[in-house]
């Protein structure tokens, strides 16, 4: 090794002395954020089956999903009470809330925040109004359907949501 000079080696650290740097802290992460909302499934018998009003929505990647209509509850409302004006909202179909479906809850990630939603679901039957998705306040809405139950199961993007269709199926067979 001609030419080349040894460069001292740097003594470990050992107990105490690691002791003393500091360790650097992870930033804070933020408390979850809890989120509650409120929907089902609206019932219209027509030709003799039931169908349920879905809406359609663009999700972030760009592609349609069918689901159920839900939304927040606002001010000092009931999860009966916004399952109501949100499926009247979003599909234009006025409803009375016959039971409950269950809640599903679940967990996403939204403009750096980790929110946890909880969502009531609701049966309800139609007393009025026609399918459309002018009166959704915050236009999420892009189509809205009578879709037969018994096609639910292929239609809806989410588990969660199949599930819940098919407990009012079963309601509304008896088979429950």
């Amino acid at each position: 090794m001609t030419g080349m000079v040894a460069l001292p080696r740097r003594p470990r650290a050992t107990g105490a002395a690691r002791a003393e740097r500091p360790v650097p802290k992870p930033p804070p992460v933020p408390p979850p954020v809890e989120e509650t909302s409120a929907g089902g499934l609206v019932i219209e018998n027509l030709d003799g089956a039931p169908h349920a009003a879905v809406i359609a929505r663009i999700n972030r990647a760009g592609r349609v999903e069918w689901c159920l209509p839900k939304g927040h509850l606002e001010g000092a409302e009931t999860p009966e009470e916004a399952a109501v004006r949100e499926i009247e909202e979003e599909t234009g179909i006025r409803g009375r809330v016959l039971r409950s479906l269950g809640t599903i809850d679940y967990w996403f990630n939204a403009e750096g925040r980790r929110i946890h939603k909880t969502v009531h679901h609701y049966l309800l039957e139609a007393t009025g109004g026609h399918l459309t998705v002018e009166g959704d306040p915050d236009a999420e809405a892009v189509d809205v359907a009578w879709v037969p139950l018994t096609e639910l199961d292929s239609l809806l993007a989410f588990g969660n949501e199949r599930r819940i269709a098919r407990a009012a199926q079963d309601l509304l067979t008896g088979t429950s």
